[in-house]
């Protein structure tokens, strides 16, 4: 018995290392971007990135922080586009994977073949942005950047086999009880899904936060721009004067920080999901084992 409980002991320990060698390890990337943000130019070109920097600087900031008014403005932009596309694109997604999961639903499998579909072939881009600029009227509006990313059909499967997974003896003692559809999606499937739709709604709101395209397609005004597209331009504009001799040339005796800036901007971008992974992140290995491997 004594053995046993030493070799639980020493395996348990060495599962309790592994985890936290792993875990640094993951952690030190993150780390390295964000003293790189803070290292001198010069520095990072003779050296590379470095985990303290040796020449502390805030250039990159500075550069960043010019227009201070417009990146703000680019976060109230992404903000809103986020949660109101996270919050509508889980709606719309579980409300096409309820039918799919029910087997009582007569054209279930015609809705998801028509879903596959959607991720094995693609109409292009140019009739993509005809459907959206002429007939949706998709520009320079918080619609613009909300709509084409309502409805993904790999969160419709993931949500679609999680409900697969739920008892069908609830939804049938619901309506013994008189319940409707409705009544049950919303009052008994959803509020068994929460592992799947935290899964999910985490998928989501990463794409709306890091999306730069449909700014770039459907945006032409600056205060519709959100927060991903104005860094991207801040970055190709200095990568643009680093690159042009002339303007190398007038920028001799000042070391435009171009590594440093593309750290700073992925350490402005990233803070509001590294905020939101906690709350979420007890649900995520149980909602994408669950989802993708039953049904």
């Amino acid at each position: 018995m004594t053995n046993k409980l030493g070799r639980l002991r020493l395996s348990d320990l060495f599962i309790s290392l592994s985890v936290l060698v792993f875990s640094i390890l993951c952690l030190l990337p993150f780390l390295m971007v964000i003293g790189g943000s803070f290292t001198d130019e010069l520095e990072i070109q003779a050296h590379g990135y470095q985990l303290i920097p040796k020449h502390f600087s805030t250039d990159a900031y500075q550069i960043l922080f010019v227009q201070w008014k417009v990146l703000v403005n680019g976060y109230k932009i992404s903000t809103i586009v986020t949660v109101i596309g996270t919050a509508a694109s889980v709606m719309i997604c579980a409300m096409l994977a309820y039918p799919m999961s029910l087997k009582r639903v007569k054209y279930r499998r015609f809705l998801s073949v028509y879903s596959m579909l959607t991720l094995l072939f693609s109409g292009g881009m140019v009739p993509w942005y005809i459907i959206c600029v002429n007939y949706l009227h998709l520009k320079d509006s918080i619609a613009a950047l909300i709509i084409p990313y309502l409805c993904s059909a790999f969160n419709v499967f993931l949500i679609r086999n999680y409900f697969q997974s739920l008892p069908e003896e609830l939804s049938e003692s619901a309506k013994i009880d008189g319940a409707g559809e409705a009544t049950i999606f919303f009052k008994i499937v959803m509020r068994l899904s929460t592992p799947v739709i935290a899964t999910v709604s985490l998928f989501i709101a990463l794409t709306y936060w890091n999306d730069w395209f449909l700014g770039v397609m459907l945006i032409d005004s600056s205060d519709l721009q959100p927060l991903q597209l104005l860094l991207r331009s801040i970055v190709s504009n200095i990568m643009f004067l680093r690159s042009s001799d002339a303007a190398a040339r007038m920028l001799s005796n000042s070391l435009v920080p171009s590594e440093g800036i593309k750290l700073a901007t992925c350490v402005m971008t990233i803070g509001p999901i590294v905020f939101l992974y906690p709350f979420v992140q007890r649900y995520f290995i149980k909602g994408i084992m669950i989802g993708a491997v039953k049904g």
